[in-house]
């Protein structure tokens, strides 16, 4: 296996910019895991391939305000990027420019003061932030924006365009975004025909943007994530899988929860922590029966995933039909179901 057989040949004006006005209006490609049957619809038809008693796996992490506009007190202007809290007021942090962002080094954001405590062995600073008054936390929401992936280069006039219909748990730095196609009404209509819906919480970390670098895939060093499995969750699934009907997966990041559990085995057990799964070809899959995903980058891990879940040949030969088709790619793109 190397790093170039999962390249493919995507045209730059097939990158999505802006999300569609309606999220359910956006295209589906159905693939057939097994045979690599390719149907071509619009997302609502997902409906069509849930019975009762079916369950739905959403992550119901939610994107924050991660990017803050910091000053130098002499005046030079600073980036700062959120990416993970820790106590007292405490964030690991990526700085841009980063080379005189030493230990001690004070930046300004309005009354906010924020302070380099670290310099970590990354190169990711500890930061601790502090204001004269008011909540620093509620501070850094109003002067932080929703940061958009690197090959989006529109502005967003919308944040919550950016946010699934069902978010609430804050701590990613990019959406979930196979769960954006979703509406209420779409929900409630799977709910209606007996799909049990139910939500696993990892927050997308920067790293899910980091290129593999190594021609050897498998020697590739994943990133680390923070993610919940509730017990209600777990419970679900095991009745699912009990009553032999199936479990899917909303997205890559859900996908990385479940089967990091079904790692310990089966009926699956709550837990939380920091799960560096790394799925490629050859995997075996425990937990999921089928996965509602993007179009995701060439030469990805997350492409290396859903390969695993069918088969590279099967995969690259959607997305050379998703091309033909101008079906739209990346976070703000199209779908795919995979049965």
């Amino acid at each position: 296996m190397k790093l170039s057989d999962f390249s493919y040949h995507l045209p730059e004006e097939l990158i999505a910019q802006t999300p569609l006005t309606q999220r359910d209006a956006s295209r589906l490609l159905t693939v057939d895991r097994k045979t690599g049957n390719l149907t071509d619809g619009v997302f609502g038809d997902v409906l069509n391939y849930f019975e009762a008693g079916d369950c739905l796996i959403v992550n119901d992490s939610r994107v924050i305000p991660a990017r803050l506009q910091a000053k130098r007190p002499t005046g030079g202007a600073v980036e700062i990027f959120l990416l993970r809290p820790h106590a007292h007021d405490r964030w690991e942090c990526l700085v841009k420019p980063g080379r005189n962002a030493r230990e001690g080094q004070i930046l300004l954001l309005g009354d906010l003061t924020a302070e380099v405590l670290q310099v970590l062995d990354d190169g990711n600073r500890l930061i601790a932030f502090s204001s004269p008054e008011g909540d620093v936390t509620d501070k850094l929401k109003a002067l932080g924006e929703v940061p958009l992936p690197p090959y989006i280069h529109e502005k967003l006039g919308d944040a919550e365009r950016y946010q699934t219909v069902y978010s609430r748990a804050e701590g990613s730095v990019a959406a979930p975004t196979a769960g954006l196609h979703f509406t209420p009404e779409l929900l409630n209509a799977l709910r209606e025909k007996g799909v049990k819906i139910a939500s696993v919480t990892l927050h997308v970390g920067l790293g899910t943007f980091r290129p593999v670098k190594v021609e050897d895939p498998t020697t590739h060093k994943m990133h680390s994530e923070y993610y919940i499995l509730p017990p209600e969750t777990a419970q679900l699934i095991n009745e699912t899988k009990a009553a032999g009907k199936k479990v899917t997966a909303v997205g890559t990041t859900a996908t990385r929860v479940l089967e990091t559990a079904g790692r310990r085995g089966l009926p699956l057990q709550a837990e939380s922590g920091e799960t560096d799964i790394f799925i490629y070809p050859g995997f075996e899959f425990k937990v999921i029966d089928r996965l509602i995903t993007n179009f995701h980058l060439p030469e990805s891990t997350l492409i290396m995933l859903v390969s695993a879940f069918s088969t590279r040949e099967n995969i690259l030969r959607a997305y050379e039909h998703a091309v033909d088709e101008r079906y739209r790619f990346f976070s703000f793109g199209d779908a795919m179901f995979l049965y």
